[in-house]
């Protein structure tokens, strides 16, 4: 199959590499012609330090790639997925099938990122959402992993199931393209959080806490978007939550440690070098709770510190002693 993976961070190097395993002709897009050069030239990408790439991974910075390709995975950040879309819209054919790897919200709209391409697109393209825990350094040195890939139409899923699926990389399939795109990117936030608590001190209990009660916000605001909460339970939701709250590997939890340290929000997102989806999936995921009307009391706490620059251990203290609840809410069910 012709794949284009375009956009290449790290995510989009390490799809590459996979896709080109099971024998697929795969070009790489990167957004400059600098950025293809330094990959090119380096024979490794810097956000992927340590993993050679093959001489017939195809480089470029010109999204005519896109033309006549079998599946486009769109790898860039979420905030630019909308501007990536539009240009894409009048190179790709009916036939190609677009594969989203960004895990965000769009601030603005509140939709997620499968339906800004579907909207850019005009609906001319099937759309497929791909998540789970899957950390690029660990896919691209080939150590196993499992993913879920969401669609409507469950054949479409399978058909980009068999690109993507071998022996180190397993894949399953859904329906649930609204529970699945909503994990992906609202665990970013609690994710930053629980970085941010590992930078005052707090221990294995105040994470374990962070953890469960954010997993149950997820699933209250995707329900109520029209999610199934089993989702949230699954690779999508529980298990993207797991590895990006206690990696290394991940940004959001490294941003959370500065910034629990003490460090100015805005500093510790330069610092880490990279996007901080998290920050983004904040202001995203406080614009969704208001339009619904959901209660988010982390996502909000979030916010609040990232945005109106509230005190963090002030605002931990203010979760800490909200009302009195019942741990199963039975009402957004």
């Amino acid at each position: 199959m012709k794949i284009s993976v375009i956009g290449s961070g790290g995510w989009g190097t390490a799809l590459s590499l996979l896709l080109m395993e099971n024998g697929n002709d795969v070009t790489l897009w990167s957004h400059s012609e600098k950025e293809s050069e330094t990959i090119s030239n380096a024979k490794e990408n810097p956000f992927l330090k340590g993993v050679p790439l093959p001489d017939s991974l195809m480089l470029t910075a010109n999204l005519d790639c896109a033309r006549d390709a079998d599946a486009v995975v769109l790898a860039t950040p979420s905030f630019a997925v909308r501007e990536t879309a539009k240009k894409l819209a009048p190179l790709l054919s009916p036939k190609t099938v677009v594969v989203s790897v960004a895990k965000g919200i769009e601030k603005e709209t509140s939709l997620r990122m499968s339906q800004v391409i579907e909207e850019e697109l005009r609906g001319k393209n099937n759309v497929v959402a791909l998540s789970g825990p899957s950390h690029a350094e660990e896919v691209g040195r080939g150590i196993p992993t499992a993913v879920v890939l969401a669609c409507l139409d469950l054949g479409v899923a399978e058909w980009v199931q068999d690109l993507f699926m071998n022996e180190r990389f397993r894949v399953y399939t859904s329906s649930d393209i609204i529970g699945v795109e909503l994990g992906a990117a609202l665990k970013n936030v609690i994710a930053l959080c629980a970085g941010c608590c590992d930078g005052m001190g707090f221990g294995d209990n105040t994470k374990a806490m962070l953890m469960t009660r954010g997993l149950t916000e997820m699933a209250r605001v995707g329900a109520k978007m029209g999610g199934r909460k089993e989702t949230f339970a699954g690779l999508a939701g529980m298990g993207d939550l797991i590895v990006t709250c206690t990696s290394d590997h991940s940004r959001n939890r490294r941003a959370g440690l500065l910034i629990g340290a003490g460090m100015d929000p805005q500093e510790a997102m330069k610092q880490v070098g990279a996007v901080v989806e998290g920050y983004y999936a904040a202001a995203s995921g406080h614009a969704m709770a208001k339009k619904c009307g959901v209660e988010m009391p982390i996502t909000e706490a979030t916010y609040n510190v990232l945005y109106n620059g509230a005190p963090l251990r002030e605002t931990f203290t203010t979760l800490m002693t909200r009302s009195k609840k019942h741990e199963i809410e039975e009402s957004w069910v």
